[in-house]
């Protein structure tokens, strides 16, 4: 299961969170430990390099991409290989609607987009759509047509 998508600015204050299966007393717990981890290795790492770590029996796969951090947490079948797939596919969305990597006032005007693609990529715990295509269609923002 995919217990966790966090988006964070270079300060380390959360952008985004999605958790699934994660008590809500957890929670606090988690996002200290990623934003702690990102504040320790992401100086200096280039826009998409990969970073992995193990913590507590679950995989983390973490990431820059312009001025947010990107982290995934995985357990089970979501080791640091399909991890690393999800963060792909995360990072190509951001990019594709941000039109480049963003710095933090792009990401929040994008904001609604994002999540959206979000929730296309990753449902329920679980990677549901990795073609770029395919989430482009399901996010148009159409008013709805008369049938």
């Amino acid at each position: 299961m995919l217990l966790a998508v966090l988006i964070a600015n270079s300060e380390g204050n959360i952008l985004v969170e999605r958790f699934n299966g994660v008590p809500a007393e957890e929670r606090l717990h988690w996002r200290s430990f990623l934003v702690k981890l990102g504040a320790e290795n992401l100086r200096g790492v280039k826009n998409e390099e990969l970073l992995v770590a193990c913590h507590k029996s679950v995989y983390v796969v973490y990431t820059v991409l312009g001025d947010v951090s990107i982290f995934l947490v995985g357990k089970d079948e979501y080791d640091e290989l399909a991890l690393s797939e999800a963060i792909f596919v995360i990072n190509s969305a951001i990019r594709d609607v941000c039109g480049k990597p963003p710095t933090e006032r792009l990401f929040l005007d994008k904001y609604g987009k994002i999540c959206l693609c979000l929730d296309e990529i990753v449902w329920k715990g679980l990677l549901e759509n990795t073609d770029k295509d395919r989430i482009k269609r399901l996010i148009r923002m159409r008013p709805p047509t008369d049938v």
